[in-house]
């Protein structure tokens, strides 16, 4: 073990946050040290962008901001600082060029993440930063010195200023664990409980629909549902069917009303519209048309093209009476009831809720229970939805650190 090595800035965690905080630090010639848990950085930012990097959003600031819901008041702030055009503005000054996509997602002109991370990693470098991988943070000492697992032992390291950007629990095989929790709870930090977001549902489908249909999406639907607190959500889109419930990018949208109506009341109805572009009046008027010798399935497909994962989800929730009673087999067509009994783990999701409260922060991110302790990105107490939200609010996150942690060393600086 070292004992008590001081360095200027410590950042923990080689994410999106992490690397903008020591971006945004080592750009004023300071010496930034970056300690990460795996054997390289932002690893959870790479798989992310698997299917194509998305990094922001292009529609304007207020709705983009309004996608922070509850904890609107305290990100906005933050976008205010680097919003989704300076982040778009950095990736190009990186020599990678963007395009906004038909949905408003903004993206690499490549798809990818590898060479963004790259051309950023070699100006962090540089720049002077310092990485530390295999670094695994455990805490603080009895002397308040940071505790740190490595190959060659524990080390101890005595910051002027720390950048937490450990992340939230998702994906825990990348990193982000949130072992850090009690840790900063012990020493008087407020901590919200992590809980999954952008995640899925379990349903409980009969065997025969669950072997049968996993992984089929559904196309062309409407989804909605309301909490016991007034909120409401409504949009079209498609999902997925897996083996115990439902996944995908509308449910993802749904996914914190859906979370906090099951904590509060055990489960959480999801209604389902299998028809969004036909009206009550013309669906009820194709079910009623006389079908002859025609079997209901028969009917429905010829009628309203109704067939495969649509037409099997309807015997999840209708008796064979009622799938042969008319009037009920048309209002369930467009309002089809899905209970939801449990979000999926949260090392499932694609990001979690919950997390260091920003009431335990003043307005530069700074522990007041812990002075020159920051905090930034997904182990703050907020969540987004997915389309580029969530990294641009990470990102920003770690900006509005970095510069706390400016004017906290000025303001020594000045004492002494």
């Amino acid at each position: 073990m070292s004992g008590g090595k001081v360095e200027k800035i410590a950042v923990i965690g080689g994410g999106p946050a992490g690397l903008m905080a020591a971006e945004v630090l080592s750009a004023r010639g300071l010496p930034v040290h970056l300690y990460d848990a795996m054997p390289s950085v932002g690893r959870k930012f790479l798989l992310a962008g698997r299917g194509g990097l998305n990094l922001t959003h292009a529609e304007p600031f207020e709705p983009f901001a309004s996608r922070f819901g509850a904890r609107r008041a305290q990100v906005e702030p933050l976008l205010r600082d680097f919003g989704p055009q300076a982040l778009r503005d950095w990736v190009h000054g990186l020599g990678i060029q963007t395009f906004v996509g038909s949905s408003g997602r903004v993206f690499p002109t490549d798809m990818k993440a590898a060479p963004l991370l790259r051309a950023w990693l070699h100006r962090l470098r540089g720049a002077g930063v310092q990485f530390h991988m295999r670094h695994r943070w455990r805490g603080w000492s009895g002397a308040g010195a940071l505790r740190f697992a490595t190959p060659s032992g524990e080390l101890e390291v005595m910051p002027e200023a720390t950048v937490l950007a450990l992340g939230g629990a998702s994906w825990s095989r990348l990193g982000s664990d949130g072992a850090w929790v009690p840790w900063l709870a012990a020493r008087g930090v407020e901590v919200a409980p992590l809980a999954p977001a952008n995640c899925g549902f379990d349903i409980g489908w009969t065997p025969y629909f669950a072997e049968r249909f996993a992984g089929k999406p559904f196309k062309s639907v409407a989804i909605s549902c309301s909490d016991a607190r007034g909120r409401r959500f409504a949009r079209k889109g498609e999902f997925v069917a897996t083996a115990t419930g439902i996944e995908g990018s509308l449910v993802y949208a749904a996914s914190a009303l859906l979370r906090d109506e099951i904590a509060l009341q055990g489960s959480a109805t999801l209604w389902l519209d299998l028809l969004p572009d036909r009206s009550a009046e013309q669906v009820r008027a194709a079910v009623l048309h006389p079908r002859g010798a025609r079997s209901v399935a028969s009917h429905l497909k010829s009628r309203l093209g109704l067939e495969g994962i649509k037409a099997a989800v309807l015997h999840e929730v209708l008796t064979r009476d009622e799938m042969h009673a008319p009037e009920k087999l048309a209002e369930t067509l467009k309002a089809l009831p899905l209970r939801l009994v449990a979000p999926r783990p949260i090392d499932e999701a694609i990001s979690s809720a919950g997390g260091v409260r920003f009431e335990a922060l003043d307005a530069h991110l700074m522990s007041t229970a812990l002075p020159g302790l920051f905090c930034a990105g997904e182990m703050l107490d907020w969540e987004a939805p997915t389309g580029g939200y969530l990294l641009t609010a990470s990102m920003a996150s770690g900006v509005v650190a970095a510069r706390g942690v400016l004017r906290w060393l000025e303001r020594d600086e000045r004492r002494s």
